[in-house]
Order: structure tokens, then sequence, then C-alpha cells
């Protein structure tokens, strides 16, 4: 008998520590599934953080490639810009030339306009001249018929 109870003593003593050891394994499966809600808590907001993160990044490329397309704009306009400058200060040097030959031609209207009248005032001396010259030749015409009338008539 002592004997069982020896044995019934030991078998609870195992069954306490087996106890023991199963509340230690419940105690620690349960700081273990604490563990896992707050790793998979903790990693969902990861995963939230990655999408936004991914979000930004995508937004960064776009902001990065329309950045380049605006500056492949802004060096297109630069150079047309310079083109630009280049064909109106051309243009100006073309101005410049154009307004200097349109005065040498006013001066040579002016001029030539001076001689016209000039040559006006001429023809008109001219003519009067040639109105009286006329008008004399005609008168001396007339005496010379009369004058051959009157040797005629002798």
């Amino acid at each position: 008998m002592n004997s069982l109870r020896i044995e019934a003593d030991e078998a609870a003593s195992k069954v306490e520590e087996l106890q023991k050891q199963v509340k230690a394994l419940e105690q620690e499966n349960l700081q273990k599934e604490h563990e896992i809600t707050s790793l998979t808590h903790k990693n969902t907001g990861l995963e939230a953080e990655v999408d936004k993160l991914e979000a930004q990044l995508k937004e960064a490329k776009a902001l990065a490639e329309e950045g380049g397309q605006h500056g492949t704009q802004n060096e297109t306009l630069q150079r047309r810009l310079q083109l630009l400058e280049e064909e109106a200060e051309e243009a100006d040097k073309n101005l410049r030339e154009t307004n200097d030959k349109l005065r040498q031609t006013d001066v040579k209207a002016g001029h030539f306009e001076r001689k016209v009248q000039a040559l006006e005032q001429d023809r008109d001396q001219w003519e009067a001249k040639y109105e009286d010259m006329a008008k004399k030749y005609a008168a001396v015409q007339k005496e010379l018929e009369d004058f051959q009338a009157e040797i005629g008539n002798i």
C-alpha cells in the first residue's frame, strides 16, 4: 500500500508538474497569440505604409518625368527664344539699313523734285519763248505773204 501511496504521490506530483507545464505552455501560447496579433496588426500597418510609399513613389516618378518633359520643353523654348532674338536683331539691323536707305532716297527725291521744278520752270520759259517766237514767226510769215502779195501785185 505504501508503494501505491508513493506511486500515487509521485503520480500526483507528476500531474501537478504536468499541470504547471500545461499552464506555462498555455501562458506561453497566449503570449505567442498576443505577439502574433500584435505582429499581424503591425504587418497590416506596414503594408498600408508600403502602399502609401508606393503611391508616393509613383507620384514622384510622374513628377520627375513631368519635370524632365518640362526641362526638355524649357530647353526647346530657350533655343526658340534665342532664334527669335537673333531674328529680331537681324530684323532690327535690316530696319536700320532700310531707314538709312529711305533717308537717302528722301534726300535724293527732294533733290530731284527741286530739279523737276527747275526744269518745269525752264520748260515754261521755253514754252513762253516758243509761243512768242511762234507769234513773231506768224507775224513775219504774214508780213512775208503780204510782201509777196504786194510784189505779186506790182
